[in-house]
């Protein structure tokens, strides 16, 4: 695992390494735009998984920038393009243009590098004037000019100037073009292998006010401190909040259901709690089996789809991070942007709702339950749960205080009864991802 690098001229050479970096951004650029898991998924094979770190950081931080960038890179395109051309030559052009613009590449070696992407790609050889004198163009005259909501679909930029108003949906788009710090949870405890206030020192870090810690350390993760000891895991400081929120106590039951990739059950593994994780993916199970083993902890992993899990058990609290469109990860996940469609987000609403319904029947009398989603549509969020609590009436949402769980205060919406985390807040300390956070308490 690695974190994306600051913008570098390191790789600016026409070399067959250099080449062979741009072709795996190419791979990734390509697979990240055709489906969700795309991006990820090339990761984890040639070409990008046989590069070496820097090589590969450097390949994934491209890919990245082109998804960070990509409406403003279409626009720029766009303006000399007069018919537009196969796929995969846009997506090279796109690889060209962000060394070009964005990432401070010799010129030579962005354009260069491109035709010779061109010339060896199954639809591309007959393009490779073309992306020579596109990327020619583009370094001589430079980016047009543009409005920060270009960097969005225009479809999620109304929607959000809809559901956020006009400031908020702006605050929002520039914060797209950020490459995020990395957020770490650490293990606490008697089991702990590092204090806060040690590891920041080492990375170094900044404590935020939940206990996370924030670095702009760069690199390959599984070589920084405190790593091989199992002394913290990668996880966003929005992410964090909603196991702050639940706070299992030692020895409670709690059920994590959609459990993958298993940050949220790491966090509560370590409260001492008895923590079951559910996932229907055995594949990213696996993930959270490798991370529990490196730091010591605890937790039943079950391969189960939550609505046909057979098991009768009830639970003191549980735990439901549910599928989404994911648009609050924009930050980190930039390709999310470009997936997500209109009509997706009504259907995921069907899922959560049928999903939000089981988690319930899984708390017992006295019990709680969090809902979240990381994704910044009401419909995913607010409106859930006003559905959710006209139907069970055994449930009440709980008030909270944001600071508690180390969000900005303005996160709390519904009379302080659920959280709405904005990428634009916590601008003071480097953002945010997106988020929305609810407790219900089951009465009877």
């Amino acid at each position: 695992m690695t974190a994306d690098p600051k913008p570098s001229t390191a790789e600016s050479d026409t070399s067959p390494i250099g080449l062979k970096t741009r072709s795996a951004a190419l791979e990734l650029l390509t697979q990240g735009l055709s489906d969700r898991g795309g991006f990820d998924s090339a990761m984890a094979r040639p070409p990008y998984s046989t590069l070496e770190g820097r090589e590969r950081t450097y390949a994934r931080a491209l890919a990245s920038t082109v998804f960070r960038r990509l409406g403003l890179i279409d626009v720029a395109l766009d303006a000399r393009l007069k018919r537009p051309p196969p796929e995969e030559v846009r997506n090279i052009l796109r690889l060209g243009a962000a060394q070009l613009l964005f990432r401070d590449t010799a010129d030579f070696a962005a354009v260069s590098t491109s035709v010779e992407l061109a010339r060896i790609s199954r639809h591309g050889r007959a393009f490779t004037g073309l992306v020579n004198a596109v990327l020619r163009g583009l370094a001589r005259d430079g980016l047009p000019a543009a409005s920060p909501e270009a960097n969005l679909p225009s479809w999620l930029y109304a929607r959000w100037r809809a559901a956020y108003g006009e400031a908020a949906a702006l605050a929002i788009a520039e914060s797209v073009t950020a490459e995020p710090p990395t957020d770490l949870s650490l293990k606490t405890g008697d089991t702990g292998a590092w204090t806060a206030g040690a590891l920041a020192q080492a990375l170094p870090a900044e404590i935020l006010p939940g206990g996370s810690l924030r670095t702009a350390r760069r690199g390959e993760i599984s070589e920084w401190p405190g790593f091989d000891e199992g002394g913290w895991w990668v996880q966003d400081a929005g992410a964090a909040a909603a196991a702050r929120l639940l706070a299992p106590t030692p020895g409670e039951t709690v059920l994590d259901l959609c459990a993958a990739p298993g940050g949220k059950t790491l966090q509560l593994a370590a409260s001492g709690a008895r923590v079951t994780a559910l996932d229907r993916s055995a594949t990213r199970l696996g993930r959270l089996s490798q991370n529990l083993a490196r730091t010591g902890l605890e937790a039943e992993v079950v391969v189960a789809d939550a609505a046909a899990w057979d098991d009768p058990r009830q639970f003191d609290a549980v735990l439901l991070d549910a599928p989404c469109s994911a648009t609050g990860t924009f930050r980190r996940h930039p390709e999310v942007l470009w997936l997500a469609k209109p009509a997706d987000i009504a259907k995921l609403a069907d899922v959560q709702t049928r999903l939000l319904a089981t988690a319930a029947d899984r708390v017992r009398p006295g019990g709680r339950l969090i809902y979240c989603v990381c994704s910044l549509e009401p419909e995913e969020g607010e409106a859930q749960i006003d559905a959710f609590l006209r139907k069970r009436q055994d449930f009440q949402a709980a008030k909270a205080d944001p600071a508690d769980i180390g969000l900005p205060a303005e996160a709390a919406v519904m009379d302080g009864r659920a959280m709405r985390v904005l990428p634009s807040q916590w601008r003071e300390h480097g953002g945010i991802d997106g988020f929305f956070i609810c407790r219900l308490d089951r009465t009877a």
